[in-house]
């Protein structure tokens, strides 16, 4: 049943708006040139996660056309693992479309000019070891952003300057994050150790940064899953995205806390 048949039935009477909503939700796929792609405007309402495009092994000019598609319908696009080769190529092509850009390293957010993205009360905190992690970081902090968290970083601050580390730990236990997200490569030992001095949920992201025996991640996802610390949860190695979506639907349910008089 299409979109429009829907709310037909509903303007006629012949249906409920529950049994409306129910439709919609799951009738709301969009095609782009028939099977180039399906998208799924509606994820968010029935989720609360927006559907991300996945830009990797993406021709440029399908992977162009699917989130112009998706900015129509939806007034944004997140694009995750966009290629430096391609992304300023691929900016360039969007601003022609009036739209409006942010940049990553390896992830962009884009919106129509007018679009205001929604503010909830969720806080989340971004620790991040080394320099090398930061791509992943900021697909987390892209991602919680758009799901409406206020997020806080703090970047380079892995265990092997461990007076960086409690500095930024400090800075994120007095900013009353509700959930931190540590993104870590090499033997992933930062996430193991933020979750043990702190009573805020830690999500793990182990990176693919790291060499020899245990590269490409395996060794920090690894030592994330074998951690005796409670209080942890880990995604896949280089989930920056899944990350920031977890964080965020867990932080925005969070409280707030009553003001003080």
């Amino acid at each position: 049943m299409e979109i429009k048949k829907i709310l037909e039935k509903l303007a006629n009477g012949e249906i409920s708006v529950a049994t409306a909503e129910h439709e919609l939700r799951i009738y709301s796929i969009e095609y782009v040139e028939k099977n180039l792609a399906k998208i799924d405007p509606l994820r968010e309402v029935r989720s609360g996660i927006p559907e991300v495009i996945f830009a990797q092994g993406k021709e440029f000019k399908d992977l162009s056309k699917i989130i112009i598609a998706t900015v129509s319908k939806k007034n944004f696009a997140v694009v995750s693992k966009v290629s430096l080769e391609n992304k300023e190529k691929l900016c360039k092509e969007l601003e022609k479309n009036n739209l409006k850009i942010k940049r990553g390293i390896n992830t962009i957010l884009v919106s129509t000019k007018s679009h205001k993205f929604v503010k909830r009360n969720g806080k989340v905190g971004i620790l991040c070891a080394g320099t090398s992690d930061i791509k992943i970081a900021e697909e987390a902090k892209i991602m919680a952003e758009v799901m409406g968290s206020e997020t806080l970083v703090e970047y380079d601050v892995g265990i092997s300057g461990i007076h960086r580390t409690l500095k930024a730990i400090k800075n994120m236990i007095n900013a009353k994050v509700h959930v931190l997200i540590v993104v870590a490569g090499m033997e992933g030992a930062l996430a193991s150790f933020v979750s043990s001095v702190t009573d805020i949920p830690v999500v793990g992201v182990p990176t693919s940064i790291g060499y020899g025996f245990g590269s490409n991640g395996i060794a920090a996802l690894a030592s994330m899953l074998q951690t005796c610390s409670m209080g942890m949860t880990v995604v896949n190695i280089d989930n920056g995205i899944g990350a920031g979506a977890f964080a965020a639907m867990v932080a925005n349910k969070m409280l707030i806390e009553p003001k003080k008089n």
